[in-house]
């Protein structure tokens, strides 16, 4: 009879690998603190980040066979080898990008805190993004919901139909982000002068005038909003500030009366809004600081979208412009 094999999970190699497992946590968390604290990156893409290297060390742990590899395993083969495994998924190829800049910026960071020698995701090639043109409302259709939604609150006159007003009035007339108007206080905006004061991403501030028909729904919500409320600007019947996800269900269920098969949010709206200005003859750096792009190819996007509007037009309506 054979004997039997001694378990090689000693509890040595369970006390090394836990050790392992806190240095390689301890490493994640020290990056994140520096994102957030040093290069002011948001919330959201902090979150981001974790997801993207914790979703990194669950591959490791099957590539290596084993919950022990250490940061200096990786290296461009398995980086590229996690890439293939998330294409099979079907996973998009703009979010393979945003998880290798992720890992790039962490793999610096620990190259320059002297963790690392090299930086083995600098040389790897981001899968090319796939070109696809933002959703967005026509003109007589936006048109048509807001004179709709701005008569019934103010024929109900309550908070609720005020609120939801204001709300797509001002997503519609700034182009703001949800995270921008999530984290809007009530100092930054001026009514009076018809501006906004915007926190975007990096913490950065811009200046984004607001159109006469929002400036009628904030003040019309403003009157009726919670007097105990926080400084935010939209908040709940309680006077709490309003949840990310509570703004989104609120301006989902209007567009969905408009959405014609499409599944309009918020963001929606900020596309909307970066088309109807550009078809109306607005500049392309104009359009890009009211956005808070931080560069022109970001924006260029909506001239795409532009043209190819324009395409459908001489196609239906030129005489051999059809096949």
């Amino acid at each position: 009879m054979s004997r039997p094999i001694k378990s090689v999970n000693s509890e040595e190699q369970v006390q090394e690998s836990t050790k392992v497992l806190n240095v390689r946590s301890a490493w994640v968390s020290d990056f994140l603190r520096y994102a957030e604290h040093e290069r002011h990156l948001s919330i959201n893409t902090v979150a981001a980040y974790r997801r993207d290297l914790d979703q990194l060390s669950a591959f490791m742990g099957q590539y290596e066979g084993s919950n022990s590899w250490i940061w200096d395993d990786v290296d461009r083969v398995s980086i590229r080898s996690f890439l293939h495994e998330l294409e099979s998924r079907g996973l998009r190829r703009s979010s393979m990008q945003r998880k290798l800049a992720a890992i790039r910026a962490f793999f610096a960071f620990l190259q320059r805190t002297g963790r690392l020698s090299t930086n083995p995701a600098r040389l790897i090639r981001a899968p090319k993004r796939e070109r696809t043109l933002p959703s967005f409302i026509s003109e007589d259709r936006v048109r048509n919901l807001f004179e709709c939604i701005g008569d019934a609150a103010v024929v109900d006159g309550t908070f609720l139909p005020l609120r939801r007003w204001a709300l797509l009035e001002l997503f519609y007339s700034c182009g703001l982000r949800l995270s921008e108007v999530y984290v809007l206080d009530r100092p930054a905006l001026d009514l009076d002068e018809r501006q906004v004061r915007v926190l975007g991403k990096g913490k950065k501030e811009r200046i984004v005038p607001i159109g006469g028909p929002a400036i009628k729904a904030l003040r019309a919500y403003l009157r009726v909003r919670p007097p105990a409320a926080t400084r935010a600007v939209f908040v709940s019947v309680k006077g709490n500030r309003l949840s990310r996800d509570q703004i989104q269900r609120d301006v989902t269920k209007v567009l969905a009366t408009v959405a014609d098969g499409d599944r309009l949010t918020t963001h929606s709206l900020r596309h909307t809004f970066a088309t109807h200005l550009l078809d109306a003859g607005a500049d392309l750096v104009s359009v890009k600081e009211m956005l808070g792009h931080a560069s022109l190819s970001t924006t260029r996007i909506y001239t795409h979208t532009s043209v190819e509007r324009l395409k459908h037009v001489h196609a239906q309506a030129h005489p051999r412009g059809g096949e």
